[in-house]
């Protein structure tokens, strides 16, 4: 596969931004994918936001590994990172405002001295297709932030206010200029956070079941109903054995490895193929 970079004009713009408006809050919470905490985190945000208390939340965590996740919480710990883990749906919200009153627990004694109450403002960062913006509906109870299954929908910033004294701002999904590490940008396609569209599809999804002919044998196999040896079969070979263990065929029976492709990618997002982390901090 040609090598792989998405970095649309709008993400260098949203960099700016988030360098001037970073002075401005009080706490910054940084989400990525609980399947590929390391992929899916940008070392750009890292460095930007790094003068702030911040908070790494560990989202989708209902789709990934419990012991994976287990051992990437422990890991972070034991390099001084506050992290959490938060399901895509029906998360449990009261860590998440534990952490920001602590956060900003002495800028608002401060103005309480003065005889004024401080709305507190929180940044909400973190690469495109992670949750930002179903995780901000979820903690205000409403959809008042605009989402989608595909990275780039949010293109500008949002304050949305939670409480009357607590703001969210909903930034847009940023990548880093160059992906050079490849292993972590198929590991971003994977996911769906970079456009299918500027990558082969059905290449994409061979590699995928190459993976997850790795990681998770038995689960894959049952999905696509492959047989036993197919994680030592050509990759040419695992669409086509995908098509026909699904029945994903053309008239004549051909295979339809286009089709294909599209599902196999869809089905691994939305989770069908059961709870998978795509790498561990041993790795």
């Amino acid at each position: 596969m040609p090598e792989i970079n998405w970095y649309p004009g709008h993400m260098a713009k949203t960099k700016k931004i988030l360098e001037t408006q970073i002075r401005s809050v009080d706490a910054v919470i940084e989400l990525c994918d609980a399947r590929a905490p390391k992929a899916t985190r940008n070392p750009d945000l890292v460095r930007l936001t790094g003068g702030k208390t911040r908070i790494l939340i560990l989202n989708k965590a209902d789709l990934a590994s419990d012991a994976a996740t287990a051992q990437w919480l422990a890991y972070y710990k034991k390099y001084g990172v506050t992290a959490l883990k938060y399901q895509s749906v029906g998360g449990r919200a009261k860590e998440i405002f534990r952490f920001i009153e602590n956060a900003a627990r002495p800028a608002v004694e401060r103005m309480k001295a003065r005889g004024a109450n401080k709305t507190v403002r929180v940044m909400v960062v973190g690469i495109p297709n992670v949750g930002k913006s179903t995780f901000i509906n979820h903690l205000r109870g409403a959809a008042v932030a605009k989402t989608s299954d595909r990275p780039g929908v949010t293109r500008s910033n949002q304050w949305v206010k939670i409480t009357p004294y607590l703001e969210l701002l909903d930034t847009p999904g940023m990548l880093w200029p160059k992906l050079e590490d490849q292993g972590s940008a198929r590991v971003l396609a994977f996911l769906g956070s970079i456009r299918d569209q500027i990558m082969d599809g059905e290449e994409l999804a061979t590699q995928l079941l190459e993976t997850l002919l790795r990681i998770a044998p038995a689960q894959t196999r049952a999905r696509y109903k492959l047989p036993e040896d197919a994680a030592g079969r050509l990759p040419e070979e695992l669409l086509e054995l995908a098509c026909r263990g699904r029945g994903w065929l053309l008239s004549g029976g051909r295979c339809d490895t286009e089709r294909a492709a599209s599902l196999v990618l869809d089905e691994f997002r939305a989770g069908k193929l059961g709870r998978i982390t795509l790498e561990t901090p041993e790795e």
